[in-house]
């Protein structure tokens, strides 16, 4: 049965909104575990500055970049995957838009390319350009395994089956681990090993999301009545290419901020720390970005806003304050020097930081609330105009750090972050507003 279809004029409350962020939270909190994983081996492997500054400061956020088209997969299939004949349609789009992503991505890793454009472009250290190579090219398989998990998730939420994603995010985690130690154990240098991880994971994550949703697919899906206007490619390019510009957008940003810390005081130990804390960051702010589905799904229910929002506040402060605990307490150290394997000015250096990046997990949560009400309502521009914002800050911040060049970059690339994020959520925020009115009543006396 599709649990999707509530009737609109039932009340939310906060349990059914705990009810369906939960699962999503936890598999979001454990592909958040992936990234401190990967940190605490290659920082215990030799070279970790090297390693980690390869692989964290270059070829993951140029990976995520070139992958950014298909992120939003997931809310365009939960948003759009209800019947069979738009869920081929979907599926065509995204298979279209996974391959020529692919080739992108093998163009950059094994072409001239790299040398003529990824180089120059981030200014790369020499020391760290040939890891990084090696570790982006090993995040090939990344595009279409993630493009086909997503579209597949999508269609999951849709239909009420929220639980198999994180049965997957977990068979996913233990993959990464188990590739890592066994790599480690192998001595394959920790930039390489670290991308190598990530792609078995994802595949392994992406075959058995595939394999649950084949139920769905034969069963309540075919059985769904069609929609009232089919999915013709016109319409859906114009949902989703508003959605796909917000992750290209927001994801430019990593390596706009490579490219500026490499041209700001202490640039290599700016990257070497960006990797573990940008990892220990997005676990904390990761079960926000899962509350975007939460929205999507429940926003035409009768008085979903005010609960979406009162949750979205409480969870989010939560998890900002928790972050600020972090930062306030040894704990942070610890993790970065004695876990982690930093040195301990490096450790400094990564816990002084943290604290810039505080609310960044409640200004997620945010976000996630316009941006579902704005999806639901099938109104995708103004996210990327909010999207505009969070760039044109990010472009200006780091600028700025370069051209006054006395702040260590690591500083300047967290404060920028956290003032983008902030803008983007206040613009989503003005644009989604006609959207957390109240439908009118209607006066029964009058009819």
């Amino acid at each position: 049965m599709n649990k999707r279809r509530h009737d609109n004029q039932a009340s939310l409350n906060q349990s059914t909104v705990f009810h369906d962020w939960w699962p999503l939270a936890a598999s979001w909190g454990l592909m958040g575990l992936e990234m401190p994983c990967i940190s605490v081996v290659v920082g215990n492997l030799p070279n970790p500055e090297t390693m980690l500054a390869a692989f964290g400061g270059i070829a993951f956020p140029l990976g995520l970049l070139v992958e950014a088209p298909i992120i939003m997969m997931l809310a365009a299939s939960t948003a759009l995957s209800r019947d069979s004949d738009s869920f081929r349609r979907l599926q065509r789009f995204m298979t279209c838009l996974a391959v020529l992503l692919t080739v992108l991505h093998a163009l950059l890793a094994f072409t001239p390319l790299w040398e003529w454009v990824v180089v120059p472009a981030l200014d790369i250290p020499d020391m760290v350009q040939s890891p990084a190579r090696e570790s982006f090219a090993w995040l090939l398989p990344w595009t279409w395994a993630i493009a086909d998990r997503r579209f597949r998730q999508g269609l999951l939420i849709q239909f009420g089956m929220k639980q198999v994603i994180v049965f997957g995010t977990g068979i996913r985690l233990i993959a990464t681990i188990g590739t890592l130690l066994i790599l480690a154990a192998n001595e394959v240098p920790g930039a390489t090993l670290a991308s190598a991880s990530l792609s078995v994971g994802v595949i392994v994550e992406a075959v058995y999301v595939r394999f649950r949703s084949r139920s769905v697919v034969d069963g309540p899906l075919r059985s769904s009545p069609p929609a009232e206007r089919p999915l013709v490619l016109r319409r859906l390019l114009k949902f989703y290419i508003p959605l796909a510009l917000t992750p290209i957008l927001i994801l430019a940003a990593q390596p706009i901020g490579a490219a500026g810390m490499t041209r700001m005081p202490n640039p290599l130990e700016s990257l070497a720390v960006w990797a573990p804390l940008g990892g220990l960051i997005f676990l904390l702010r990761s079960s926000g970005i899962a509350y975007n589905e939460v929205c999507i799904r429940l926003g035409d229910l009768k008085d979903s806003y005010l609960q979406l929002k009162r949750f979205a506040w409480i969870t989010g402060g939560l998890f900002a304050a928790l972050l600020a605990l972090l930062a306030a307490s040894p704990l942070a150290h610890f993790w970065l020097e004695q876990v982690v394997g930093l040195d301990a000015e490096l450790a400094s250096l990564g816990t002084r930081a943290i604290w810039l990046a505080v609310p960044i997990p409640l200004l997620t949560f945010l976000q996630s609330l316009y941006q579902g009400l704005l999806v639901n309502a099938h109104q995708t521009r103004p996210i990327t105009e909010a999207v505009c914002c969070y760039l044109g800050i990010t472009v200006a911040g780091m600028v700025a750090g370069v051209v006054f060049g006395s702040v260590t970059g690591l500083y300047v690339a967290l404060l920028t972050y956290t003032a983008a994020n902030l803008a983007q959520t206040v613009w989503l925020y003005i644009r989604s507003k006609h959207l957390m009115r109240p439908p009118p009543q209607i006066n029964e006396r009058e009819h």
